[in-house]
Protein backbone atom coordinates (compact mmCIF):
# COMPACT_ATOMS: atom_id res chain seq x y z
CA UNK A 1 0.00 0.00 0.00
CA UNK A 2 1.16 3.72 -0.56
CA UNK A 3 -0.02 4.58 2.66
CA UNK A 4 -0.15 2.18 5.78
CA UNK A 5 -2.61 4.18 8.23
CA UNK A 6 -4.88 4.44 5.49
CA UNK A 7 -5.15 1.05 4.76
CA UNK A 8 -4.84 -0.04 8.12
CA UNK A 9 -8.13 2.53 8.61
CA UNK A 10 -9.54 0.46 6.19
CA UNK A 11 -9.23 -2.95 6.73
CA UNK A 12 -10.21 -2.49 10.32
CA UNK A 13 -13.50 -0.93 9.03
CA UNK A 14 -13.50 -4.25 6.39
CA UNK A 15 -12.89 -6.48 8.99
CA UNK A 16 -14.15 -5.27 12.13
CA UNK A 17 -11.09 -5.35 14.20
CA UNK A 18 -8.30 -3.38 14.80
CA UNK A 19 -4.51 -3.42 13.45
CA UNK A 20 -2.74 -5.02 16.30
CA UNK A 21 1.27 -4.19 15.52
CA UNK A 22 2.99 -2.79 13.54
CA UNK A 23 6.74 -3.25 12.39
CA UNK A 24 9.33 -1.83 10.14
CA UNK A 25 11.81 -4.17 8.74
CA UNK A 26 15.32 -2.27 7.94
CA UNK A 27 16.36 -4.71 6.00
CA UNK A 28 13.49 -5.44 3.56
CA UNK A 29 12.82 -1.93 3.75
CA UNK A 30 9.10 -2.42 4.81
CA UNK A 31 6.85 -1.48 7.14
CA UNK A 32 4.37 -3.78 8.16
CA UNK A 33 0.93 -3.15 10.20
CA UNK A 34 -0.90 -6.98 11.67
CA UNK A 35 -4.43 -7.63 11.81
CA UNK A 36 -6.69 -11.01 13.19
CA UNK A 37 -10.18 -11.79 11.23
CA UNK A 38 -10.65 -15.58 12.92
CA UNK A 39 -7.68 -17.72 12.89
CA UNK A 40 -6.24 -15.32 10.13
CA UNK A 41 -3.69 -13.07 9.67
CA UNK A 42 -3.68 -10.18 7.42
CA UNK A 43 -0.40 -7.93 7.34
CA UNK A 44 -0.73 -4.83 5.24
CA UNK A 45 2.87 -4.03 3.85
CA UNK A 46 4.08 -0.05 2.78
CA UNK A 47 7.92 0.58 1.42
CA UNK A 48 9.99 2.31 3.53
CA UNK A 49 12.17 3.46 0.56
CA UNK A 50 11.57 4.48 -3.10
CA UNK A 51 13.70 1.57 -4.47
CA UNK A 52 12.61 -1.16 -2.33
CA UNK A 53 10.92 -4.32 -3.67
CA UNK A 54 7.63 -3.04 -2.65
CA UNK A 55 8.24 -0.11 -3.80
CA UNK A 56 9.03 -1.59 -7.40
CA UNK A 57 6.35 -3.72 -7.20
CA UNK A 58 3.60 -1.44 -6.59
CA UNK A 59 4.76 0.75 -9.28
CA UNK A 60 4.81 -1.65 -11.97
CA UNK A 61 1.49 -3.46 -10.58
CA UNK A 62 -0.46 -0.89 -8.27
CA UNK A 63 -1.74 -1.51 -4.97
CA UNK A 64 -3.38 -5.04 -4.39
CA UNK A 65 -2.33 -8.47 -3.23
CA UNK A 66 1.61 -8.86 -2.81
CA UNK A 67 1.80 -12.56 -1.76
CA UNK A 68 -0.13 -15.16 0.17
CA UNK A 69 1.70 -16.49 3.52
CA UNK A 70 1.37 -20.71 4.87
CA UNK A 71 2.54 -20.83 8.37
CA UNK A 72 5.10 -23.87 8.52
CA UNK A 73 6.20 -26.21 11.48
CA UNK A 74 9.71 -26.51 9.95
CA UNK A 75 10.66 -24.55 7.03
CA UNK A 76 13.97 -25.67 5.70
CA UNK A 77 11.73 -29.20 5.56
CA UNK A 78 9.50 -27.73 3.36
CA UNK A 79 11.92 -25.65 1.37
CA UNK A 80 13.32 -28.59 0.53
CA UNK A 81 10.51 -30.26 -0.17
CA UNK A 82 9.39 -27.54 -2.56
CA UNK A 83 12.69 -27.65 -4.34
CA UNK A 84 12.74 -30.88 -4.61
CA UNK A 85 9.61 -30.86 -6.89
CA UNK A 86 11.03 -28.09 -8.69
CA UNK A 87 9.87 -25.01 -7.21
CA UNK A 88 12.20 -22.23 -7.32
CA UNK A 89 12.82 -20.67 -3.93
CA UNK A 90 14.00 -16.99 -3.69
CA UNK A 91 16.70 -17.70 -1.17
CA UNK A 92 18.80 -20.86 0.22
CA UNK A 93 18.17 -20.30 3.68
CA UNK A 94 15.34 -18.79 5.54
CA UNK A 95 15.18 -15.22 6.57
CA UNK A 96 14.32 -12.92 9.65
CA UNK A 97 11.04 -11.64 8.93
CA UNK A 98 7.76 -9.65 10.34
CA UNK A 99 6.24 -11.17 13.65
CA UNK A 100 8.96 -12.79 14.65
CA UNK A 101 9.29 -15.14 11.67
CA UNK A 102 11.71 -17.07 9.58
CA UNK A 103 10.47 -16.77 6.23
CA UNK A 104 11.36 -18.26 2.60
CA UNK A 105 9.62 -16.88 -0.72
CA UNK A 106 8.73 -19.15 -3.40
CA UNK A 107 8.95 -17.64 -7.06
CA UNK A 108 6.01 -16.91 -8.65
CA UNK A 109 7.16 -18.11 -12.21
CA UNK A 110 6.90 -21.52 -10.39
CA UNK A 111 3.53 -21.02 -8.17
CA UNK A 112 1.12 -20.16 -10.91
CA UNK A 113 2.02 -16.53 -10.97
CA UNK A 114 1.21 -15.97 -7.49
CA UNK A 115 4.30 -15.40 -4.73
CA UNK A 116 4.28 -17.42 -1.93
CA UNK A 117 5.70 -17.07 1.35
CA UNK A 118 6.68 -20.00 3.88
CA UNK A 119 6.84 -18.62 7.75
CA UNK A 120 7.96 -20.45 10.48
CA UNK A 121 7.37 -18.86 14.46
CA UNK A 122 11.28 -18.09 15.73
CA UNK A 123 12.46 -20.44 18.36
CA UNK A 124 10.36 -23.51 16.96
CA UNK A 125 13.31 -24.10 14.72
Amino acid sequence: MRDLKAAGRLYEQLLNTTVYKTEEIISEAVKTAFLQAGPNKIELLEASSTDSPIAKFIEKKGEGIHHIAFEVDDIKAEMERLKSQGFVLLSDEPKPGADNKLVCFVHPKSAGGVLVELVQERGSD
